[in-house]
């Protein structure tokens, strides 16, 4: 049973991510729906390290079905300063900025939690289209420690 002050309680996020390890290509293993993602299927996630001082985002999904057609979007994220990495903005539409919170990370970066300080959004990713249960249910375990409404999550289908 999840208390007022579990569900109430500050969102922390984890002390410093390594954007160097933390790029590359990430899937999907569960989330909270947002009608964004609505149909998708595979979903994954590329960040890009930019010369520019941003981090290039590329989220693909498959459309309605595993084999459905591919959609695609671009945008950057930006480090809030002082956050040792962990809170990112996101933007694919200008002027729109969304808070992209790391707040799991395993030490050998196989897996994020990613989350806004609102706690309506989530996504537990993986380096692997799959994720061991051990590990799953131990993220389960942190988000209901830390208030999260988990029968909002669902999984995504991976190939």
């Amino acid at each position: 049973m999840l208390t007022v002050a579990a569900v109430s309680q500050t969102l922390q996020t984890v002390p410093f991510v390594d954007l160097n390890k933390y790029a590359g290509k990430w899937y999907e293993i569960a989330s909270f729906p947002q009608r964004f993602q609505k149909g998708c299927n595979c979903t994954t996630a590329t960040y890009t390290l930019s010369d520019k001082g941003f981090v290039v985002v590329e989220n693909r999904c498959n459309k309605d079905s595993v084999t459905g057609k591919v959609s695609y979007i671009k945008g950057k994220a930006f480090v809030v300063k002082n956050s040792g990495n962990a809170k990112l903005k996101v933007q694919f539409f200008w002027p729109f900025r969304a808070k992209y919170w790391i707040i799991d990370l395993a030490d050998d970066y196989g897996y994020a939690v990613v989350s806004h300080p609102n706690k309506k959004y989530l996504w537990i990713l993986s380096r692997t289209a799959t994720l061991d249960p051990t590990i799953y249910n131990g993220i389960l375990n942190r988000l209901k420690e830390k208030g999260f409404d988990l029968s909002l999550l669902k999984a995504t289908k991976q190939i």
